[in-house]
């Protein structure tokens, strides 16, 4: 467990399902839907996979974090290690609750753990569109390294909707 100013910082628990879920049904919502791969966010779908991230508690290779305001989760973080060693970065945070600071303050703790854990360099992909992504990640000290072009959606005509990625690299020295 960690604390920040405003937040507690714990691996996420079987329990935490529902939270997650109103974050993935947030984000299919939004805009941002269109940079990432669909989720099943039906009860049945969300437990099991929350009871799969939770089953990591005690991991190195693979840690789901909780970003938890007073008693509210309203943000993950995801960190796992690649085949390189490096770990890659990935979250979600309630729009309620972004453009506050908290992914970057959140983030910003757990990087400080992964370091004292030994680890050296985290990666992160997003879309360059998402400019409070490309935000978050810069704001935390990582720089872009390279772009790919990117699609997990079909128009209708099933050619792929595609878009620029960005991939960011930081090192914990």
């Amino acid at each position: 467990m960690l604390t920040t100013e405003r937040l507690l910082l714990r691996r996420i628990e079987a329990g935490d399902w529902r939270e997650i879920q109103a974050i993935w049904k947030d984000i299919d919502g939004s805009e941002l839907a269109q940079y990432d791969r669909k989720k099943e966010t039906d009860d049945r779908s969300v437990r099991e996979r929350i009871e799969i991230w939770a089953s990591y508690a005690k991991s190195r290779e693979h840690q789901f974090w909780a970003a938890c305001l007073e008693e509210r989760l309203i943000g993950f973080a995801t960190f796992h290690q690649q085949e390189d060693g490096a770990f890659e970065l990935g979250y979600g945070f309630h729009s309620a609750w972004r453009g506050k600071g908290y992914a970057r303050e959140s983030i910003r703790a757990i990087l400080q753990e992964l370091r004292k854990q030994g680890v050296r360099k985290v990666i992160a992909g997003t879309a360059l569109a998402n400019l409070g992504s490309v935000r978050l990640l810069e704001a935390l000290g990582f720089t872009q390294y390279r772009t790919e072009t990117v699609s997990f959606y079909e128009d209708a005509a099933g050619n792929p909707i595609e878009f620029l990625g960005g991939w960011f690299e930081r090192l914990l020295p």
